[in-house]
């Protein structure tokens, strides 16, 4: 079962980070180093120039975008597997695991890992005012557990008590509130920040449809290999 596990979740977080990564870098990338040129104050909001909205912006760096690859794979690999894991755990309860519902899988995954937690501290660019990183990531993670076990009771609880608890797991942080600054500030263009929330969100959402459809697929693989072994 462990080597299952394993195997499964390196092959679909892989995959899935591969894919995500060369997203990201043509989406994502180009608006935050965009960005980044507001925040170094090469660029200037409102400034007494007009301010071309395409600038020029640097080409693929070998080092920086390939450690982008990098690292984006073995975060995706580490979803893979702890995905794999709830997804060992659902089918010796007796639910059938497939590429097919492996994509339902994911949009459980994107909607307790991104969309949850963003909907109240949403991704922001470089140079916008923000709470203490700390206090927003102890209000990130207990958003995304209490999110990730809503997603497991509407899958699995199959009663009314289990839809209501999941409703008010999903609620009770956004009620709670997350952390915000104590003044709104920043250089960036706000059509800059709306854009990379946007794709941010896309991306993830794309992202985790990927593992999520990987990661069945290659369970349900594996698990065939191993009956045809045995």
């Amino acid at each position: 079962m462990f080597s299952r596990i394993l195997i499964s979740g390196l092959f679909a977080g892989a995959a899935a980070g591969l894919i995500t990564a060369l997203l990201q870098l043509y989406f994502v990338q180009p608006v935050l180093l965009h960005a980044e040129l507001y925040e170094s104050g090469e660029l200037v909001h409102f400034g007494a120039d007009a301010v071309s909205a395409h600038p020029e912006l640097p080409g693929f760096d070998a080092v920086r975008d390939g450690l982008s690859i990098v690292f984006t794979m073995l975060t995706y690999t580490g979803y893979a597997l702890v995905l794999v894991a709830l997804m060992s755990m659902a089918e010796r309860q007796g639910h059938e695991v497939t590429a097919r519902n492996g994509l339902m899988w994911g949009l459980a995954g994107f909607i307790a890992f991104h969309f949850a937690p963003g909907m109240s501290l949403a991704p922001e660019v470089p140079g916008v005012a923000a709470a203490d990183v700390g206090v927003r990531q102890i209000w990130w993670t207990i958003t995304v557990a209490a999110a990730g076990v809503a997603m497991w009771l509407i899958a699995f609880g199959g009663n009314l008590v289990s839809y209501l608890v999941a409703a008010l797991l999903l609620m009770a942080p956004h009620v709670v509130g997350a952390p915000e600054p104590e003044t709104f500030s920043g250089p960036v263009p706000t059509e800059i920040g709306a854009l990379f929330a946007a794709r941010a969100f896309g991306i993830g959402m794309a992202a985790w449809a990927l593992l999520g459809s990987f990661a069945g697929y290659f369970w349900q693989a594996e698990g065939k290999r191993a009956d045809a072994a045995a």
